[in-house]
């Protein structure tokens, strides 16, 4: 019997999960997660308003409660938890879908002073991220420029839009909806570095924005007539060519005068953050005696001939208190695998990890940390089904090496107690008992201590997995 763990229990890790199920009737498959809670990025970083694609959390539920799946969530693996070689010696193949855990940097000067962020970070307070110590984001800010036109950047730009109404439905943790609803902020600039016809968001996410209540979105016409795309959209893809209607549209419109507006500026490349007063501050220096940034500086781009921009010398400084960068992600090395530093990915084969350009026997990857920060949702499945049917050519060669009949015992053996699905239907109902005491549906547990706590609370009510129902 084929003993797999699958490191990591987001959409790339539970497909991959479901797929080894299916195409084998006998394998056993643990889902290991660094978190007590299960569904990755769809858990925490799909935005608290996006209901129906939040809702995909009960496709993975169903795979996840597979009577030969289990989930061990609390479980570090790499760097001061258990190492990729240990993890070989409990389970004949272990296949790791960690994703891309951080994001890219500008690297222009001020990057680094007080109200500068990734929208990563953002995306983690505002999704109740247990690692997210970061606060006041959005504390005195009457301005914000969100740098990137993908669709992380159009949720961002959303979020600060939306008003307390919308967001009191949602799971949104209860400090962030607090903080939200008492911003100040009125204006929020979403800035690209090249045209409409080259931005990266979808164009149901972009219509979004011009559906929030008490917001206009403001285009200005002869910025995107910079672009050719633009001017004569016939020739674009699909979603191209419907966001240049989109913001066609937009521009035409008159000025309604709400209390809150989107500016959606093309052709601006940021090359410096301001900190208020107008001072760039020292390199590397976040503090600056309790100064923040108080303006973007970006130089003015056009197109070139050969589909990118070239800076044009001309510069305009855009009012903000409040910058967060969404400019991508990256894959991080995890301690005892083989990592491209270039791509941000590991070396592989058809899934199979490649060490000094051989094939490693037993170990596989699948998601973002194989293929790179790329796709939808949906793009993991067949990742997942080509890294699968790789390990199961390969299940004659492995299943003859001897292996613990049950890792569980080992870990907890070695001070790892790890949360079982018990523990995580302890942390659901927790949740909602937590919006019922607010008034409002399911709220997030925002740290570990609750998040654990809650595991550990009552899950006696839950049988044993062997003596649930199938």
């Amino acid at each position: 019997m084929l003993h797999v763990a699958v490191v990591g229990s987001g959409p790339s890790g539970v497909y991959t999960a479901q797929s080894l199920v299916q195409q084998d009737p006998e394998v056993r498959v643990d889902v290991l997660d660094r978190l007590p809670c299960p569904y990755g990025l769809v858990r925490y970083g799909v935005a608290p308003d996006h209901e129906k694609i939040k809702s995909l959390q009960n496709n993975l539920r169903a795979v996840l409660e597979h009577e030969r799946i289990r989930f061990l969530g609390g479980v570090e693996v790499g760097a001061g938890g258990v190492p990729p070689a240990r993890l070989g010696e409990l389970y004949h193949a272990v296949v790791y879908c960690v994703g891309a855990a951080t994001d890219r940097h500008l690297g222009i000067p001020g990057e680094e002073l007080p109200g500068s962020w990734s929208a990563t970070e953002f995306v983690s307070w505002y999704s109740a991220h247990p690692d997210s110590a970061a606060d006041g984001f959005v504390l005195g800010a009457r301005s914000a420029a969100v740098i990137g036109v993908g669709n992380v950047a159009v949720d961002v730009t959303r979020m600060l839009a939306r008003g307390v109404t919308e967001l009191s439905p949602t799971d949104m943790p209860q400090a962030a909806l607090t903080a939200l609803a008492a911003s100040e902020i009125t204006e929020v600039h979403m800035v690209g570095r090249r045209g409409p016809s080259q931005a990266r968001f979808t164009t149901k996410e972009l219509r979004e924005l011009g559906t929030l209540p008490d917001t206009e979105v403001i285009v200005d016409e002869e910025e995107l007539a910079l672009d050719p795309g633009y001017r004569d959209p016939s020739g674009l893809p699909a979603t191209q060519r419907r966001n240049v209607e989109v913001l066609r549209s937009w521009a035409a419109a008159p000025p309604r005068g709400a209390p809150r507006r989107i500016r959606l500026r093309f052709f601006l490349r940021p090359v410096e953050l301001l900190a208020a007063g107008g001072a760039s501050p020292p390199e590397g220096n976040r503090d600056l005696g309790g100064r923040r940034v108080g303006a973007v500086r970006f130089e003015r781009t056009a197109p070139d001939r050969h589909g990118g921009v070239e800076g044009t010398g001309r510069y305009e400084d855009v009012e903000a208190q409040l910058v967060l960068r969404s400019v991508g992600y990256r894959g991080v090395p995890l301690e005892g695998l083989p990592f491209d530093a270039q791509s941000g990915t590991v070396p592989h084969r058809s899934g199979r990890v490649l060490r000094d350009g051989a094939v490693s026997p037993g170990e596989y990857v699948a998601g973002w940390i194989k293929r790179g920060p790329t796709g939808v949702i949906g793009t993991n499945r067949p990742c997942a089904k080509e890294t699968v049917t790789s390990l199961l050519e390969d299940a004659p060669g492995l299943v003859g090496r001897e292996v613990p009949e049950d890792a569980l015992a080992w870990l907890r053996s070695n001070g790892v107690n790890p949360v079982e699905w018990p523990g995580w239907l302890a942390i659901e109902r927790a949740e909602a008992e937590l919006g019922v005491s607010l008034g409002r549906s399911v709220v997030k547990l925002p740290d570990w201590q609750s998040l654990m706590t809650a595991a550990q609370r009552d899950t006696q009510r839950q049988p044993p997995r062997d003596q649930q129902p199938v």
